[in-house]
């Protein structure tokens, strides 16, 4: 016989085998059943199927079921799928271990009832002493409940019974966003012995990540919550976003943009401190220390406090959004978006920058309670002086409507360097002091402004006007040296400048107002008026030894805040035809200088 014979003849019959060992052949349902059940009955866990069953032999013995269904032994189903595939590992009999290798669920459905998986997570944590487990669990296509929460679940579990960790792998479509989880590390037989468990976890999304490096212990009460230590980082491109998307709420949110935290922890229930912390929100870095809280409740409130310093700190961004929304008179000041949770934060800073704007030994505070936000600037050294501020909030009678207050104070401020870093011309100088305290109540920025009232007053001692010679346009009557404007070479020192305006609906009145130099006497009389953004003032000119009824020069100054437009009326004060023409127009004088985050110019008192 020729010897290719026998190999032919193998080789045939290895493709009969193989064929056979491919196909699937139908079993008996409910022996399939109880032999799949055997690794789930220890914990307490039934499996049901209502459809076919069948068993493959290569090219690893498995078992099929369809229309499958994991039920707790109280009765609430916990699983149910399409399709479960189960690995056999005739092996695993001779060795003692569960016989299945792997279990593989396509297209299934996870319960979303916490309660329901109270009785299987407890008896896995008193069953898993045994080590009998499946070494692998797949889930493909779940939706957890109703898919509304989370979707397109893929779900890989790897415990190999030669190694104490846990390897989990998981992408999902959570609320609408795709994201990825992975698990390292973790050995659950050192938790349920009551030990320490390395683990590390990471969890990424398109707007940001989150990780954790630590260590994990399990309560010795079964319904307590594990306590968790190590370091976390976390990031995200706009925090608002991410909080909303993962359906939480922290107080000044709206407020927030790019966020990241990173830093030591300690967990313990919903409370987790935070030793060392290293906070970034936009381009500002502060470190310290933290801790936060997560209440009870369908949507829980969070409560933060933390103490953190910068070595610098850039307040621009802060700032123009500031400016920005109290720009737009239309913008709501309900409190609400911005109270929706606790906050007691202290900053401090060895130097802080708003633009070009600089000042040094920077201490704040902001609390938020539920119907209250109150930011503090405690003390900050601007140009040789000090500033201080503060701001409160509270919800009114009306959930819409917000009662504001504020008061502040500056002293010995030099204005002529205030002014040259702000890009503006030092038409004034000298050490500036004053204070002011408003009050207003309202349901949007444009209400806020028409309603406010109060009191402020601004002080130089030992000042001087640069470019405006005022002895010399009360000599000219009231008018101007050609070319005097455009030289600039003009000077005007005193003594002391003050004005005290007293505001009623948004209106401030000059109830005061008085510079006294060595050759001239000035007084403003008039109205600022914040809602139109308008200035109609009267300003009285007279030298100095005639000030008590002698000559005077009347200088109308009216028009926008922008550019009012200033006008003498030369002749005596009394006498109604005297002639008046126009003597400057003041442009940008209280506009805010674009270098602080809005695109407007700052020029000189007069061009």
């Amino acid at each position: 016989m020729s010897p290719r014979r026998p190999i032919i003849a193998l080789a045939l019959g290895a493709l009969v085998l193989a064929g056979l060992g491919l196909r699937d052949w139908p079993v008996e349902g409910r022996k399939a059943v109880a032999y799949a059940n055997g690794p789930l009955a220890s914990y307490g866990l039934t499996l049901t199927a209502e459809g076919s069953a069948t068993v493959r032999l290569l090219p690893l013995p498995s078992l099929s079921l369809s229309r499958v269904r994991v039920a707790d032994a109280s009765g609430p189903v916990l699983l149910e799928g399409d399709h479960l595939t189960a690995d056999l590992d005739p092996l695993s009999l001779v060795s003692g271990r569960a016989p299945v290798d792997g279990l593989t669920l396509d297209g299934g459905r996870i319960s979303d009832e916490a309660s329901a998986w109270a009785g299987p997570l407890g008896r896995l944590r008193e069953g898993g002493r045994g080590g009998l487990h499946p070494p692998r669990i797949v889930l493909r296509g779940a939706t957890l409940g109703d898919g509304a929460q989370a979707r397109a679940i893929d779900l890989d579990i790897g415990w190999p019974f030669w190694s104490g960790a846990v390897a989990l792998d998981a992408s999902l479509t959570w609320r609408g966003v795709p994201t990825r989880v992975s698990l390292t590390r973790l050995r659950p037989t050192d938790l349920i012995d009551g030990h320490r468990s390395p683990f590390a976890a990471q969890a990424t999304w398109p707007g940001g990540s989150l990780a954790f490096d630590g260590t994990a212990l399990l309560p010795a009460e079964a319904a307590g919550s594990p306590s968790l230590s190590g370091r976390a980082r976390f990031e995200t491109a706009s925090l608002p976003e991410t909080l909303g998307w993962i359906g939480c709420e922290a107080p000044l949110g709206p407020l927030a943009g790019a966020f990241s935290l990173e830093g030591a922890f300690e967990a313990q229930g919903r409370a987790v401190s935070w030793p060392v912390l290293r906070v970034g929100a936009g381009s500002a870095v502060l470190e310290g220390a933290g801790a936060f809280s997560l209440g009870m409740g369908e949507v829980p409130r969070l409560s933060a406090q933390a103490t953190l310093a910068a070595d610098r700190l850039d307040l621009g961004p802060l700032a123009g959004a500031l400016v920005t929304l109290l720009a737009d008179g239309s913008a709501p000041v309900a409190l609400a978006p911005l109270s929706r949770g606790d906050l007691d934060l202290r900053i401090s800073a060895s130097q802080g920058q708003v633009g070009p704007l600089a000042v040094g030994d920077l201490a704040a505070s902001v609390l938020v309670r539920d119907a209250a936000v109150e930011m503090a600037l405690n003390r900050a050294r601007l140009k040789d002086g000090i500033l201080k501020g503060r701001l409160t909030l509270v919800r009114g009678a009306d959930p819409t409507e917000t009662d504001m207050r504020a008061q502040g104070g500056l002293d010995q401020v030099d204005l002529g360097g205030l002014m040259s870093d702000l890009g503006s011309s030092r038409w004034v100088s000298g050490p500036l002091q004053g204070q002011f305290s408003v009050e207003s109540h309202g349901r949007d920025v444009a209400a806020l402004v028409a309603g406010l009232g109060g009191r402020a007053s601004l002080a130089i001692d030992g000042g001087a006007l640069s470019g405006l010679d005022l002895t010399d346009v009360i000599h000219r009557n009231g008018g101007l040296a050609p070319g005097a404007l455009a030289r600039r070479n003009g000077r005007t020192g005193f003594e002391r400048a003050a004005v005290v305006l007293r505001f009623t609906d948004g209106i401030g009145e000059i109830t005061e107002a008085d510079l006294r130099g060595a050759g001239v006497a000035a007084t403003l009389r008039g109205q600022v008026s914040l809602p139109a953004q308008r200035l109609d003032m009267v300003a009285l000119l007279a030298p100095r030894q005639a000030a008590e009824g002698g000559r005077t020069v009347r200088i109308a100054i009216t028009g926008p805040w922008d550019a009012p437009t200033a006008q003498a009326q030369r002749g005596d004060a009394d006498d109604p035809a005297g002639q008046t023409s126009s003597l400057a127009r003041m442009r940008g004088i209280l506009q805010i200088p674009a270098a602080i985050g809005l695109p407007v110019d700052i020029r000189a008192y007069a061009p």
